[in-house]
């Protein structure tokens, strides 16, 4: 098929410092114009979250991210979410996971243009439920370490206090020891503490949609972090934890039907396009920053820059990404 061709490529934490600003690049080595030897060397960093670096491998996870999958598990764990749109309107979450190894409960199935997005963190481990024969053909293919709950493995239990499907749980500790999977790399993104100078606005509401579902995000002052809200009400973990984040990064993606692959009310999938380049607007310490995003290859990350071609750094601690389509409103 046309689009596996295409089909196959993101990172970050940073040391702690007291006090200044902490910043990184998608590349590691010295500063400077003077030799290597004699030049400060940056701090190792987590490439996904701009804090301290992780020896975990990095694993993908497909959740569920319907009224019948609420309350999460683990997913306030995560280093980067996605939100997608699927199949009817709905959407559904890929978390990836390096600095925690959680539990993660309800994990659910593959889509299509998952491969497209998970591969620009290289050929990471991949956890999903199942999926459709059209909608896992595209991770069959792909480099990536497929691990599928249907298939069963220690890593994998139902949770008894829930229905299925929206019980599957994985324990990606287990995972990490089953599957030798890479480590972090570098995926485009950039971090720091400071606030970006140049041209910002008040970004302390986040509003968009996927598919036929709204995203709503608040900026919390107090916790320096951006406080998921759906219909109106703050989200929390089954454990209690609000579920938040230092970034929020709505990226406009084409966005297209894949006919091959429906649901059993006949909806097909929605695929969503993450090579290319677009529209983004990063919301960050309650100021909202326009701009875009490029991703050369399935095997490149994503770069945020502003309308002058200037780097947008996201605040050290992780980010989610919003995958709206081209034209979706953002107040």
């Amino acid at each position: 098929m046309a689009l596996l061709t295409g089909v196959f490529a993101l990172a970050g934490c940073t040391g702690s410092s007291g006090g200044g600003t902490t910043s990184s690049s998608p590349h590691s080595g010295s500063s400077g114009s003077g030799p290597a030897s004699s030049a400060p060397h940056a701090p190792k960093i987590n490439p996904l979250t701009g804090k301290a670096p992780s020896k975990h491998p990095v694993i993908a996870v497909k959740i569920e991210d319907t009224a019948l999958g609420r309350p999460q598990v683990g997913t306030n764990k995560a280093d980067i979410v996605y939100v997608e749109a699927v199949e009817g309107g709905l959407t559904r979450l890929m978390a990836i996971f390096n600095t925690n190894l959680p539990h993660v409960e309800p994990v659910r199935s593959v889509r299509p243009s998952d491969p497209e997005l998970a591969l620009q963190f290289g050929h990471i481990i991949f956890v999903a439920s199942g999926g459709s024969p059209a909608g896992i053909a595209p991770l069959n293919k792909s480099p990536l370490h497929k691990l599928i709950g249907d298939d069963g493995g220690p890593e994998f239990s139902r949770d008894p206090n829930r229905a299925a499907p929206e019980n599957e749980v994985v324990n990606l500790g287990t995972v990490a020891k089953k599957v030798k999977g890479p480590t972090a790399k570098s995926v485009g993104l950039t971090w720091s503490a400071k606030k970006p100078a140049g041209q910002t606005t008040s970004g302390g509401l986040v509003q968009t949609q996927v598919g036929g579902t709204a995203v709503t995000f608040r900026w919390n002052a107090k916790t320096h972090r951006y406080v998921r809200v759906i219909d109106g009400a703050v989200q929390h973990t089954a454990n209690g934890d609000v579920i938040s984040t230092p970034n929020v990064i709505v990226q406009f993606c084409q966005v297209t039907t894949y006919a091959k692959d429906t649901d059993v009310n006949g909806n097909p999938a929605q695929y969503t396009h993450t090579v290319g380049s677009g529209r983004a607007v990063v919301f960050r310490d309650g100021r909202r920053i326009e701009g875009t995003w490029s991703r050369k290859s399935v095997n490149d990350g994503t770069t945020l820059k502003t309308k002058n071609g200037k780097t947008i750094p996201l605040s050290p601690g992780g980010a989610w990404f919003v995958l709206a389509k081209t034209g979706a409103p953002l107040k």
